[in-house]
């Protein structure tokens, strides 16, 4: 406190255009300020009040911006970003076995996984995006990469039964992710999850670990489910029954559980997903451009369940970009249900922050800017004439920008972007390394 003028001294107040909190929903403020210090959001007031209110230490107006909470990649690969374009046109199963599996059969490494991680992070942070939740082979790795770009991410500890250059069986791949987790705990921008790579790579019995470990641990799970036709009738011959149904009988569906993908739900799975209180990953892109069909997020909407977004690796989507999934969303939900009304702009930003952060257990941490959570921010520049007019700051985020309009992002209340440049990471170097991953994988 300032004794002179009672003013309450703070790190940083932005003054945008508009801001939109997410929490309440379906809000738009204009001509309000966001007041941060150490790392946490203090409060959301009008501009004029907020400058009687508090004496910033660095105050930032960004006329013709918007404020809102940093995004949420709900499911990605980042290490994949090394093999983005590799296996281009292709089915999932085609991409699966004749490029990703044998390259990582090959290269995977530390190293592979260090640099794939740290150019995703960039990627990310470029876009909008402040956390993602992984699923990747050496997460210590993945750790070195996340702590250098000072993002947020729930590292998902993959399992299967073969093994990889990573790990032998299904019990080194739970002991070294939960060593991991032990050390990384504490660290206030990590986050883990249970991550059985797919039903039909995991025994019943290391599914049932999984879940008991889960609810001991109480940290998610997270895996790929009913992505594709092949394989659900791949697990009705092995299993007898579609793996939702396996999963469940093992004990695995409830509120700590994300569905990754889940395309093909019949009715009543869809209302075994909403009792059970789980959440899902929708990764539209990935399934459109794998040919894996469309997700049918109206329907998982009108029952309920929280959903958030992702991209999936850039070797299956080549963009880890939430702008485009979020519009990819919205227009896909209003043309299937002919309802042009259906996953409204507001719904599809939420979805994009908040809806994620629910299903990693975070959202009283991130996804919206109410006082108390964390500044994980970012701001899209909408005065590039192509984006004129602008009657609805909410509706030109969905619709209209890209996310090369982001001008600036901020995790924990430190400016992680600007100017088009990730703040931690040495572009030049980055792109030489991974041009050398390039003539590796290329040969």
């Amino acid at each position: 406190m300032n004794p002179e003028n009672s003013q309450v001294v703070i790190d940083l107040l932005i003054h945008p255009k508009w801001i939109i909190p997410i929490e309440p929903t379906g809000i738009t403020f204009s001509d309000y300020a966001l007041a941060i210090n150490d790392g946490y959001i203090v409060d959301l007031l009008p501009y004029e009040t907020a400058l009687k209110r508090y004496l910033p230490h660095e105050e930032l107006d960004l006329p013709g911006h918007v404020l809102l909470p940093g995004l949420v990649n709900l499911h990605t690969h980042a290490a994949l970003s090394l093999l983005r374009g590799c296996a281009d046109d292709l089915p999932l199963n085609s991409t699966l076995s004749r490029r990703t599996w044998p390259a990582e059969a090959r290269h995977l490494s530390a190293e592979f996984v260090r640099t794939g991680t740290l150019l995703a992070c960039a990627e990310m942070l470029r876009g909008g995006i402040t956390t993602f939740n992984d699923m990747c082979f050496f997460p210590t790795a993945a750790v070195d990469a996340v702590h250098q770009s000072g993002m947020r991410a729930a590292l998902g500890l993959v399992v299967l039964e073969q093994p990889t250059n990573y790990a032998a069986d299904a019990d080194d791949y739970l002991s070294k992710g939960l060593a991991l987790r032990d050390t990384c705990k504490d660290h206030p921008l990590l986050s883990f999850c249970l991550a059985p790579q797919a039903p039909g790579t995991v025994t019943d019995k290391t599914l049932e670990k999984i879940a008991t470990l889960s609810a001991q641990l109480e940290i998610p799970i997270h895996t790929h489910l009913h992505e594709t036709r092949h394989e659900i009738a791949e697990g009705i011959k092995q299993y007898g029954v579609r793996p939702i149904q396996r999963l469940h009988t093992l004990g695995l569906l409830g509120p700590q559980f994300i569905a990754v993908h889940a395309v093909y739900l019949e009715a009543a799975e869809i209302d075994q997903l909403s009792l059970t209180g789980c959440h899902i990953a929708f990764c539209p892109t990935s399934n459109l451009k794998l040919g894996s069909g469309i997700p049918n997020i109206n329907d998982t909407h009108q029952r309920g369940i929280n959903f958030g977004l992702g991209t999936e690796s850039a070797a299956s989507n080549n963009r880890l970009d939430i702008f485009q999934e979020m519009r990819l969303s919205s227009l896909l939900t209003k043309g299937i249900s002919e309802d042009p009304t259906a996953f409204t702009a507001h719904q599809a930003l939420q979805a994009a922050t908040l809806n994620g952060a629910r299903a990693l257990g975070l959202d009283q941490r991130i996804g919206s800017l109410l006082p108390g959570k964390a500044a994980d921010l970012c701001a899209v520049c909408l005065d590039d004439w192509m984006l004129q007019p602008c009657f609805d700051p909410a509706s030109h985020l969905v619709y209209t920008t890209r996310r090369d309009d982001v001008t600036h992002t901020w995790v924990a209340g430190r400016l992680q972007m600007h100017n088009g440049l990730p703040s931690n990471i040495d572009i030049h170097q980055l792109s030489a390394h991974a041009n050398i991953w390039h003539n590796r994988l290329a040969y």
